[in-house]
């Protein structure tokens, strides 16, 4: 059984934000010295760090659920709550991310890219942080906003310059065995390599990494066999080599049918493996049935376009002159690659229009959505235990513009309106307010304005009332005697 994982699906969530503290400082001779609560912490990010030491995702496939650690709440006396400490996850060089539906999030290629998965949330503000001239001792605290989560998809491709293809069995291990130092498992039966082996290989001036790709059979790129598992390494090889068993014992195959084989698997595959540069490689040609066999179809293959060389890798004869070609088709490659250019800071300054947030009215619901970042992040943070936080919120989102926005909208006293996504959104019933002073709130913890008559609570509650009513009038009418 092969202990070599290359596609796992892993479950990611950073950690929470530690809740602000609402606190106020006392002593002897002093019982109200002022608001002295710390923020809370900020939660730790999961990061994906790329170790070229690394050569598996094994790990993942064991263990596919990562957690960061939260960040602590603040306390009294002004000490905010420790942040919570990051989660590095590594990966082999190579490795894609992607989300459920496919799209790459990240190509992690080279030692030390990151990539952040999941980022923590944001420690909530003390009521010493929030205190003001209007709001001089704060009753209350901001909620730590709560980190993010979600499933990503992790895909190895091999990082190699070149990716040896074929018919299980033809010679591939043996191959890269005598051109590099790699020591692959070598057998006589089919499905021997079980994963990719790479090796390094120095011809002249020109280093380069050679990939054996286990066995390709009909039916590969649907998943028979091997195939598909493994197709998405020769995707970042500059060259395939298609290594043809010309000694097989096999009575219906020949190394011409092979070739045509594993092309069709490779094009119904894409990726754009069909434009990749090719060699073809006639192996065993120390066997004389082997030999005759190369000299036949030699010259239909380089009918084709194909640059074709003879090798034996058990008699090591046509190693150097395949070497060296290989080496010239990536030295080309890498001298046709774009240079790296260092990471730009990209600033885009934010629209004068634009107020950071929509306000849409949806019908289905009959009530009026409000989207943005701030507006949603206020609403996490807030605790809605407590009346005077309820209301700091309030006068944030008027200070923002919602309220404007809404009646823009033409939303009246008493509609609905939802802030946050739609699976989660908190709903309420909008009444137009004014804004605090201190000469408004009442004692810590509390605002006057909440305790206000609210007819339009009492006119939706009605409005509800008159569909349920509707419905079953509806049902009574319809239903079968």
């Amino acid at each position: 059984m092969t202990t070599f994982v290359d596609r796992v699906e892993l479950h990611v969530a950073a950690g929470n934000g530690g809740h602000g503290c609402a606190s106020v400082h006392r002593e002897k001779f002093k019982p109200l010295g002022g608001p002295d609560g710390g923020n809370g912490g900020r939660g730790g990010d999961v990061i994906l760090v790329v170790d070229q030491a690394i050569t598996t995702l094994l790990e993942y496939h064991h263990s596919p659920h990562r957690k960061a650690t939260n960040g602590k709440p603040g306390e009294g006396g002004n000490r905010s709550g420790k942040d919570g400490t990051d989660l590095i996850l590594t990966v082999p060089d190579g490795t894609v991310v992607l989300d459920k539906e496919g799209n790459v999030l990240a190509d992690l290629v080279g030692q030390g890219t990151t990539y952040v998965a999941a980022e923590g949330g944001r420690g909530g503000l003390g009521n010493a942080a929030l205190s003001s001239a209007r709001r001089k001792a704060p009753g209350f605290a901001l909620l730590g906003e709560p980190g993010r989560s979600g499933d990503i998809v992790l895909e190895l491709k091999t990082v190699a310059d070149v990716a040896l293809v074929g018919y299980p069995s033809a010679g591939k291990s043996s191959l890269i065995s005598v051109l590099s130092a790699a020591k692959p498992k070598i057998a006589d039966y089919p499905f021997t390599t079980l994963v990719p082996n790479l090796g390094v290989v120095t011809a002249g001036s020109t280093v380069y990494t050679i990939a054996d790709v286990p066995g390709l059979i009909p039916g590969a790129s649907q998943g028979r066999g091997l195939g598909l598992e493994f197709l998405r390494h020769v995707e970042r090889c500059s060259v395939l080599v298609h290594v043809l068993d010309t000694a097989t014992l096999e009575s219906d195959r020949d190394p011409v049918s092979d070739l045509d084989v594993i092309e069709e698997e490779l094009k119904l595959y894409g990726g754009g493996l069909e434009k990749r540069p090719r060699l073809v490689v006639l192996n065993k040609v120390d066997i004389p049935d082997g030999q005759d066999l190369a000299e036949m179809i030699r010259p239909e293959l380089e009918e084709r376009g194909y640059k074709v060389f003879e090798v034996s890798a058990v008699a090591r004869t046509g190693l150097k002159e395949l070497s060296f070609a290989l080496a010239e088709i990536v030295a080309k490659a890498r001298a046709r690659k774009p240079k790296e250019e260092a990471t730009r800071v990209v600033i885009r300054p934010k629209a004068v229009d634009d107020s950071g947030f929509t306000v849409v009215y949806d019908e289905a619901e009959d009530l009026y959505r409000v989207r943005g970042e701030k507006p949603e992040r206020w609403v996490r943070q807030t605790d809605f235990n407590n009346d005077e936080a309820v209301g700091y919120l309030a006068d944030r989102l008027n200070r923002l513009g919602v309220e404007t926005e809404l009646m823009k909208a033409g939303a009246r006293a008493g509609d609905g309106v939802a802030i946050g996504p739609d699976e989660n959104a908190v709903v309420f019933d909008w009444e137009p307010t004014v804004m605090a002073g201190a000469e408004m709130l009442g004692r810590r913890g509390e605002d006057h304005r909440l305790d206000a008559p609210r007819p339009a609570t009492q006119r939706r509650k009605e409005k509800e009332a008159q569909r349920g009513d509707a419905a079953q009038r509806e049902f009574d009418e319809f239903r079968p005697f």
